[in-house]
């Protein structure tokens, strides 16, 4: 039987956890689809396209994915305190906002509402942790 390799196109199902075991993704929601993607393309975090090389059609297998091959580790600089006037007024923490930056759109998370500020991060949320 032929074996996954780079460049070749895949279709899984896939449960993602954290190392709790909860789950923070899954193709096998309601409404969701398999995902379909080429590898060699970038379009995967390192780790999981890594543990899918050379597995074969039906096969079955969990991939534990260190956070450096998954979103990276948590970097400080992508903190940053705003006035509390730059974001919407009924802002609260856990609520995610999107910026403008020169490459683009980029998502962030509020972490603190204070009285005059408002601080937000623009890690990913999944960025320091095993998979």
């Amino acid at each position: 039987m032929k074996k996954v390799e780079v460049n070749s196109t895949v279709t899984v199902n896939y449960t993602g956890k954290l190392e709790d075991g909860s789950v923070f993704d899954s193709s096998l929601n309601e409404g969701r689809e398999p995902l379909k993607a080429t590898l060699g393309q970038g379009s995967l975090i390192p780790g999981f396209e890594k543990g899918l090389i050379d597995m074969t059609e039906g096969e079955t297998k969990t991939i534990s994915i260190p956070f450096l091959d998954a979103y990276g580790e948590r970097r400080d600089e992508l903190i940053a305190e705003v006035p509390k006037d730059r974001v919407p007024a009924e802002v609260e923490v856990g609520q995610m906002l999107q910026t403008m930056t020169q490459q683009g759109p980029m998502n962030v998370m509020v972490k603190e509402v204070n009285e005059s500020s408002v601080v937000l991060d623009a890690n990913h949320p999944l960025a320091g942790k095993d998979l």
